[in-house]
């Protein structure tokens, strides 16, 4: 924002002093207060809206990202599993192969 120092702001009063005239300067100052005061506070609501939508959308970013991780998991808890059949059909192979030759030899 902009910076207002003590100097601008009486040279403001005094310029206002002159134009509006000392009769109606203190209703003009409420006017303009209750109206700053207005400002900050849609402009704060404007900020904590924001801020609220940010924090819901980062949220929701690390759910997908989560749910990414789940599937991973997943893959690698199937392939874990397949892997664990292919070892067990291959220490199976030769005991069948052994079988398989012991019946040759006995019918042969």
């Amino acid at each position: 924002m902009f910076d207002v120092g003590f100097w601008e702001l009486c040279l403001v009063g005094v310029i206002s002093l002159l134009v509006i005239g000392p009769e109606r300067l203190p209703k003009a100052a409420r006017i303009a207060g209750f109206w700053i005061g207005k400002t900050r506070a849609v402009v704060a609501s404007v900020k904590a809206e924001i801020k609220e939508e940010l924090r819901e959308e980062e949220i929701r970013q690390s759910l997908r990202e989560q749910s990414g991780v789940d599937e991973v998991r997943q893959l690698l808890d199937d392939s874990a599993a397949a892997g664990q059949k292919i070892k067990t059909s291959i220490e199976q192979l030769p005991a069948s192969e052994d079988k398989q030759s012991a019946d040759r030899h006995e019918r042969g």
